[in-house]
């Protein structure tokens, strides 16, 4: 069984872009993205309303984190400290040695590469650091962007459960992409 420890907190670069820890200095860009209905479409969450809410989701965040539970980076350009989007392995499973990439940017720095970028550092950390076997996304199916995003990260589409997830009195169909260590 894998030995998750994220202590000290691993810093990732890119070309362009720093990912480093959320803190509480990132809570109105955290509002941003989580009060957004276009940056929340494809997540099946509620919106937050206020800054004590975000504060609560980067508390969550730290909280996951210390557990060596899962893990979220802030996403920024190379020039500026400002959290653009957030980025993370989530629902770890140490014993099968896997996890989950997950991924939100705001609508302004949308269609510009930048979550390519993130999710090519935060798969190599997960293989490399990590030393994951395999790495899923669950997506909503009608996400075309993002499931191109994972196709160009070599990720494969391997199912599609119908009616998936029940959220705010409907069922929602999910995709399934995955990519092996070995790919």
């Amino acid at each position: 069984m894998l030995t998750i420890n994220f202590n000290p907190f691993p810093d990732l670069e890119t070309d362009r872009l720093i990912l480093r820890r959320v803190n509480a200095g990132d809570v109105k860009e955290i509002l941003m993205l989580r009060s957004n209905p276009e940056t929340m479409q494809y997540i099946p969450r509620p919106l937050l309303k206020t800054d004590e809410e975000a504060l609560e989701h980067i508390a969550m965040i730290d909280q996951k984190i210390e557990a060596n539970e899962g893990i979220n980076w802030a996403i920024t350009l190379k020039d500026s400290p400002k959290l653009i989007g957030i980025i993370g392995h989530y629902r770890i499973k140490p014993e099968h040695y896997r996890a989950e990439i997950g991924y939100m940017l705001l609508p302004d720095y949308q269609k510009r590469g930048i979550i390519t970028e993130a999710v090519k550092a935060v798969v190599h950390y997960g293989f490399n650091d990590l030393k994951l076997h395999s790495i899923e996304a669950v997506i909503a199916p009608e996400n075309i962007g993002s499931a191109k995003v994972l196709e160009k990260n070599g990720f494969i589409k391997e199912a599609h459960f119908k009616d998936y997830e029940f959220y705010n009195g409907k069922f929602l169909d999910s995709a399934i992409y995955s990519l092996l260590a070995h790919s």
